[in-house]
């Protein structure tokens, strides 16, 4: 039934995590799928990663057309490959936490697991980077109130993606279905789920080199969440978000 809350059967001293709709999680500002906006921003997000083959791809080609993204990484592949991070960094884009160990949150997944998933990961990417991302993005999209809580809990706001820009590059579905998927349906303030670590595929970073030259040659600026989000908040005069070094 459109528009109705999502419910699990209750039993004694037991129940499941609660899912919403988007609509209530939306107002109430708990996850953010797109930033409709009057300027032309758009977030690319980079999952999984970082890889050592593909990352460096995407960060050469995101350098070339002055172009910034926000990775989502895995702590585990964070431990292994530390300096890519770091380039992430210094070439001012944004890390964000996407888990320790890629775990989707299903209803029935402790609240000590989530919280530890996103809590070691918090704390790698501070010893390793001195900064801090205010974004959390749940492997699969899978989020219920114990998610979304949980994030609170730790400084998180969930994100996830336009829908309308799920290039499913993790599928290896083509280069051109990657890069029409973003252009066909470019939109101011738009949130693109991309993939810098897919089981060994180049097609994203074939891919980029169609998106980035078009969306420049169209006068998209290309920023972080954060930069998307804070210059949703100027436009509607509202404090801005403070990254905590």
């Amino acid at each position: 039934m459109s528009g109705c809350i999502i419910s699990f059967l209750l039993l004694p001293g037991f129940s499941f995590p609660v899912k919403h709709d988007r609509p209530y999680y939306e107002t109430r500002g708990d996850i953010v799928w797109e930033v409709p906006m009057n300027e032309k921003m758009i977030a690319l997000t980079f999952d999984d990663g970082p890889d050592p083959d593909i990352t460096p791809q995407i960060l050469d080609l995101l350098k070339q057309y002055d172009a910034k993204a926000t990775f989502f990484v895995i702590g585990y592949r964070l431990t292994k490959y530390p300096d890519i991070i770091k380039r992430e960094i210094a070439e001012g884009h944004e890390v964000a936490n996407h888990t320790d160990h890629h775990v989707y949150f299903k209803t029935t997944m402790r609240p000590e697991t989530i919280e530890h998933e996103m809590r070691s990961l918090q704390t790698k990417i501070k010893d390793l980077t001195a900064t801090s991302s205010p974004w959390f993005r749940p492997p699969g999209g899978y989020y219920n109130d114990s998610v979304i809580e949980i994030a609170k809990k730790l400084g998180y706001t969930v994100v996830l993606w336009s829908w309308h820009q799920d290039t499913r590059d993790w599928s290896k579905p083509g280069v051109g279905r990657i890069a029409n998927k973003v252009l066909n349906n470019a939109r101011n303030g738009d949130i693109v789920l991309l993939h810098d670590h897919a089981a060994g595929s180049m097609q994203t970073a074939q891919a980029l080199k169609v998106i980035l030259p078009e969306l420049k040659k169209r006068g998209y600026r290309l920023v972080t969440v954060s930069e998307l989000i804070n210059h949703r908040k100027l436009e509607e005069n509202l404090p801005l978000i403070n990254l905590v070094p």
